[in-house]
C-alpha cells in the first residue's frame, strides 16, 4: 500500500498537570505507534495545566509534526478535553487515552485490527487495576450495577475513558452529544454502530497521581446517573406510597393502643414519622434541584471548552475558525 493510501488514526491524549509523564509517554509510545499499519497523529489536549506540561508539549510539537496540541484557556475537565480531541481529530479513526500510560499504547494496534474487521466502536474494558486500590474497584463495580439497574441503557462494566470510534461514529458524537453535563464513555456505548470490546489490564501510573478526588468522583457519579436515568424523579411517588403505608400502620397501632390500654402515647411515634417524612422530602427536593441545575447549565449554553491557542494545526485559518467554533459551543 502506498504511503498516500494509508489510513490515519488520531490518538487523543488529555493532559492535566502531567509534566512528569509526558516525556516518558512519548518515549515509550512513539516506537509502538511508528509500527502501526495506519498513519497516526498525536492530538494532545492541554486542559489548563498549571505545571510545566505546556512547555513540554511545545517542545514535543516543535520536533515532531505529527504532534498537534490544543491548549485550553483554563481547566474544563477531562470530558471536555476528550470532546475537543474528537472535534479536531482528522483521522479515519479516533482513539482516546490518558497520558499516564495506564492505557497501554500497544492496544492501539489491536484497535486498528478491529476497525479493519468492520467494527466502528471499540470499548476498552479494564480487567484489572492494581493501582486503584480495593475501595475504588469495589465502588466502580457498584456504580455500574446501580446505573444499569435504573437506566434503560446497558453499559459495559469497567469500560473506561480508553475507547475508539471510527470517523462516522465520531461525527455523531461531535454533532449530537453536546450536553454541558455529559458521560462520554456512556455515549460511546449508546450510539449504536458495529461495536466490540477489547480487554486490557491497567498498567501502573508512570508518574503523578489520579486527578479525580473522592468529591469529584462522587459528583461525577451523581451527574452520570442523572444523565442516563429519570428514576430519581419518580422517588416522590414511591416514597409517598411508603410513607402512606407506614401512616396506615401507625393508625392501626394507635387504634389498638387506644382499645387495649385506653390512653395511647403517640408522641414518640409522631416525632419519628415527622423526621422520616421530612428526610424523604428533602432528598426528593435535592434530586429535583440536581435535575434543574443540569437544565440550567443547558439553558445558559456556555462553551464546553475555550481554546487559547494551538500548535501544528494543518492550516492557520483553521486555528481562528476552531477558536470561534469553540466559543460558540
Amino acid at each position: 500500500m502506498e504511503q498516500k493510501d494509508r489510513k490515519k488514526i488520531s490518538i487523543v491524549i488529555s493532559v492535566y498537570n502531567e509534566e512528569k509523564a509526558l516525556a516518558e509517554f512519548y518515549r515509550e509510545a512513539r516506537p509502538v505507534f511508528d509500527a502501526l499499519a495506519w498513519e497516526y497523529e498525536l492530538l494532545f489536549v492541554n486542559d489548563g495545566s498549571t505545571d510545566g506540561s505546556r512547555r513540554i508539549l511545545e517542545e514535543l510539537a516543535a520536533k515532531d509534526r505529527r504532534i498537534r496540541v490544543i491548549h485550553f484557556s483554563r481547566n474544563f475537565g477531562h470530558e471536555a478535553a476528550m470532546l475537543a480531541g474528537l472535534d479536531h481529530a482528522s483521522g479515519d479513526g479516533v482513539v482516546c487515552m490518558d497520558a499516564d500510560l495506564q492505557h497501554p499504547p500497544e492496544c492501539v494496534a489491536d484497535i486498528i485490527e478491529k476497525f479493519e474487521e468492520g467494527f466502528e466502536v471499540v470499548n476498552m474494558v479494564r480487567t484489572r487495576n492494581r493501582s486503584a486500590g480495593w475501595l475504588k474497584n469495589v465502588t466502580s463495580a457498584a456504580f455500574y450495577r446501580v446505573l444499569n439497574g435504573i437506566s434503560d441503557v446497558r453499559l459495559e462494566p469497567n469500560a473506561s475513558d480508553f475507547f475508539a470510534v471510527k470517523a462516522n461514529a465520531a461525527q455523531v458524537l461531535r454533532r449530537n452529544y453536546r450536553e454541558k453535563v455529559r458521560f462520554l464513555r456512556g455515549y460511546v456505548q449508546n450510539i449504536g454502530f458495529a461495536r466490540t470490546n477489547l480487554t486490557y489490564e491497567a498498567r501502573p501510573r508512570v508518574a503523578g497521581e489520579s486527578k479525580y478526588s473522592i468529591r469529584k468522583l462522587f459528583k461525577f457519579s451523581i451527574n452520570t446517573i442523572l444523565c442516563f436515568s429519570d428514576l430519581p424523579l419518580k422517588l416522590g411517588i414511591y416514597s409517598g406510597m411508603i410513607v402512606g403505608f407506614l401512616g396506615l400502620l401507625v393508625m392501626v397501632n394507635t387504634i389498638y393502643e387506644w382499645a387495649v390500654h385506653g390512653t395511647p402515647n403517640g408522641y414518640a411515634t409522631i416525632v419519628v414519622l415527622l423526621c422520616f417524612m421530612f428526610a424523604m422530602l428533602f432528598v426528593i427536593v435535592g434530586i429535583i434541584g440536581e435535575y434543574i441545575a443540569i437544565l440550567f447549565a443547558e439553558l445558559k449554553d456556555r462553551p464546553i471548552y475555550i481554546i487559547h491557542d494551538t500548535q501544528n494545526m494543518e492550516e492557520t485559518e483553521q486555528t481562528d475558525q476552531t477558536a470561534g467554533e469553540a466559543a460558540r459551543k
